[in-house]
């Protein structure tokens, strides 16, 4: 069954492979809207200057269609509101050794 929690696992999946932690534990997903077979999730890079952004971008699409086939998925980078280290899990941080 397509739920946020169910999106959100997915993109668990989904690494960034500079730093190693996956997208939405570093705080890069900012959206899920599930409307009907409608699946948009709005996420963001660490900064614009991300060289692998595309890659990223397209590593959670690939991954959400072939969860979910019967999805018509939408992933849009969004660069509002900037991403800030503030947003990424208490987990991320430990993995990154950023204690406090």
């Amino acid at each position: 069954m397509m739920t946020e929690d169910a999106v959100l696992d997915v993109l668990r999946k989904v690494i960034d492979p500079e730093i190693g932690i996956n997208v939405v534990d570093l705080g890069l997903v900012y959206s899920v809207s599930i409307e009907g077979r409608s699946l948009n999730v709005d996420m963001t890079m660490t900064t614009a200057a991300c060289p692998l952004g595309a890659y990223i971008v397209d590593q959670a699409d690939m991954l959400l269609r072939q969860y979910f086939p019967n999805a018509d998925v939408s992933v849009n980078l969004v660069w509002s509101p900037p991403w800030t280290p503030e947003m990424m899990s208490e987990a991320a941080r430990q993995q990154l050794g950023w204690m406090g």
